[in-house]
């Protein structure tokens, strides 16, 4: 299956189409911005990540704002009692590791004197992920291919502006150098192996089991080979294949052994990079015991699981109060970031969940989307709110919030899906790579890296709710900018 945005500025006829999907699907295909099918702005960026880190280091502060999930919630169940129990045992990484995703939108005021005016539009956070952020390499490819199809001259139809046929006007992409930039630097940091029966150290992806995803997570994995020296970086699936083919020495090393290569030296785990674990039904016994293994090792995490917790939204709705952002930020920092929050309420007893509540009542929710905290896309609630909370039994509320609804301004646009191929009214949204590497040792705390590591761009057509190019409702794409 692929995904592509065409942003032309106009409806080319028939034959013009049919031109460019062929010359877009040979680039995917040849370029590997698929998606397997195995059953057939910086300156935000920089304070976001200062942000987020300094949360991860907050376990009081954290605990505080998730524990009403505890109860309700199986993920929030599970990380918080491995992370007691790993601590309990004493396992202690100074070191660890982040990417981050921010994602945005333009949000049109309601008073806007034209409904599509981008003078007057305000940049807004939709959500902030912490845990097994995707999408980069796949952003990468669509921008190279916009770029690639801009300047054979692929876009400069008989009615296109000439900025429209302006490669210099498509950004380029970093991120997969970037992110693997960042792995590079957390396996440095963590060093020569520790373990006498180990000889060399390697990064080790945790990945789901019947990966559909792969051209997303492998360039990265490519691009740390190729650096130069290398990076040993292997794949395990999550469960089963990660504890036959892990083990845990006495003093918290984790060693991995190769499959079919048994009888080699083991590899001492440097880095833990996790792209599986981010949904509750994944902590069955064998999940618990494999997310156990790796957090009761010395390897540095991305992230670490309080950077993990750190993800739901009911934090992202924590911030939104007067002062907590200044607990973790200067004066001058918070206002920067405070410019792109929307309104956000909890769903519980304080005077700010009686506030939604009420809004709730009035059944009028036309301007909220009603968001838990689950992972993946696909789980929100729009206009039904009022119906699908009388739905639920009234103790789970609280794990739930109600957040403004973004009015993103609207473009047209032809999307290319496995839905098909259609023209229309579209919406976009920005995402912020931020790559972390931060050393806590006792109360101090010190920052060892801190960047922007590249976007993502998807677009999606105005009358869907959804974005998720994964799950079919929105497609990579590439901005222009003027």
């Amino acid at each position: 299956m692929s995904s592509g945005s065409v942003d032309i500025g106009y409806v080319p006829n028939e034959e013009q189409i049919i031109a460019l999907l062929g010359q877009i699907q040979d680039w995917q295909i040849n370029h590997g911005s698929l998606l397997k099918d195995v059953n057939s702005q910086t300156e935000h960026s920089s304070i976001y990540n200062e942000l987020y880190m300094a949360i991860a280091r907050d376990e009081e502060w954290l605990h505080d704002v998730t524990k009403e999930l505890i109860s309700t919630q199986p993920l929030a169940n599970a990380l918080w009692a491995i992370y007691r129990q790993s601590k309990a045992a004493g396992v202690v990484q100074e070191i660890s590791a982040a990417i981050y995703r921010s994602d945005y939108m333009l949000h049109m005021n309601a008073k806007s004197s034209s409904p599509n005016d981008l003078s007057e539009a305000t940049l807004k956070q939709v959500e902030f992920n912490t845990f097994s952020c995707a999408g980069a390499s796949h952003a990468k490819r669509v921008a190279d291919m916009h770029r690639y199809m801009t300047r054979t001259g692929a876009y400069n139809l008989e009615s296109a502006t000439e900025q429209h046929s302006d490669a210099l006007s498509l950004p380029s992409n970093d991120n997969i150098e970037s992110l693997a930039s960042l792995l590079a630097s957390a396996h440095a940091a963590y060093g020569a192996p520790k373990n006498k029966t180990a000889k060399r150290t390697a990064v080790l992806y945790i990945v789901q089991p019947h990966n559909f995803n792969i051209a997303d997570e492998r360039p990265i994995e490519y691009a740390l080979w190729n650096r130069d020296p290398p990076v040993p970086t292997y794949r395990l699936n999550w469960g089963d294949d990660t504890l036959q083919h892990t083990s845990l020495t006495d003093t918290h090393e984790l060693l991995f052994h190769p499959p079919g290569l048994a009888a080699r030296d083991p590899l001492e785990v440097s880095v833990i990079y996790m792209r599986a674990g981010y949904e509750g039904h994944e902590y069955d016994h064998v999940g618990w015991q494999t997310r156990l293994r790796l957090e009761m090792s010395s390897a540095i995490k991305c992230p670490s699981i309080l950077s993990h917790i750190s993800t739901f939204k009911k934090v992202q709705q924590a911030l939104t109060a007067p002062g907590e952002l200044e607990r973790f930020l200067s004066p001058e920092k918070a206002a920067v970031i405070r410019e792109t929050f929307v309104m956000h309420y909890p769903l519980d007893q304080s005077a700010e969940g009686q506030l939604a509540r009420e809004i709730v009542r009035e059944g009028d929710c036309s301007n909220y989307i009603l968001k838990p905290s689950l992972e993946g896309g696909g789980n929100n609630i729009y206009d039904r709110i009022p119906e699908f909370l009388r739905s639920i039994p009234a103790a789970t509320w609280e794990s739930y919030i109600l957040m403004q609804r973004i009015q993103p301004p609207n473009s047209r646009n032809i999307l290319m899906s496995p839905g098909g191929v259609e023209e229309g009214p579209v919406v976009s949204e920005l995402g912020i790579f931020g790559a972390c590497l931060w050393k806590q040792t006792g109360q101090k705390s010190e920052i060892l890296h801190n960047s922007c590591a590249g976007w993502t761009f998807k677009s999606k057509h105005a009358d869907i709710e959804e974005m998720s190019v994964v799950k079919g409702y929105g497609c990579f794409d590439t901005p222009m900018l003027k």
